[in-house]
């Protein structure tokens, strides 16, 4: 009995890769504040690089707070879905290339809370989401967002959201 080769390294990283920016693609608010994802393997990395329209004092300059806001739930909610996706890639039940084809489903929020902890300063902000439960219904997700020093957090949030209905799930 002959083995089937694996797949290259490449191909199954652009495939991953080329899910995520599907994933993303579906969210125009992702576009227009500029937030990207940095991914190594099934973590992500939420970048936001600076741009004068996210400045909401410019006395001190400041980052907005509603900017900040939408930052973390952004990188919690894509956290959130890139995880779900990852396992059904993983497992086997998700073509990664037959992410475009099916419908956009995000988890929708429930509340989000977030602590300012210092200001955000003009500069290029990162965020990483930790998801602490993910049911069949319900997740909740917390995110921690820095810009200089990983250790010197400027924000972080928690979030409750609402788990999008299966292919297979019944309509209520």
């Amino acid at each position: 009995m002959t083995r089937e080769r694996p797949e290259p390294v490449q191909v199954i990283k652009q495939r991953r890769d080329g899910a995520l920016k599907t994933l993303l693609s579906g969210v125009p608010y992702i576009q227009y504040l500029g937030i990207q994802f940095d991914r190594r393997g099934d973590e992500l990395t939420a970048i936001l690089p600076f741009d004068d329209k996210l400045i909401g004092n410019p006395a001190l300059p400041a980052l907005h707070g509603g900017v900040t806001a939408a930052f973390l739930e952004v990188a919690a909610i894509i956290e959130l879905s890139w995880s779900i996706l990852w396992e059904e890639m993983e497992a086997g039940k998700l073509d990664p290339a037959a992410i475009a084809d099916r419908p956009l489903r995000l988890p929708k929020t429930i509340d989000f809370t977030v602590d300012y902890l210092r200001t955000g300063l003009p500069r290029d902000a990162y965020a990483r989401a930790r998801v602490n439960r993910s049911g069949r219904r319900y997740a909740s997700v917390h995110v921690e967002a820095w810009q200089d020093n990983r250790a010197r957090l400027f924000a972080q949030g928690t979030g409750h959201f609402l788990m999008p209905a299966g292919p297979d799930d019944p309509a209520e």
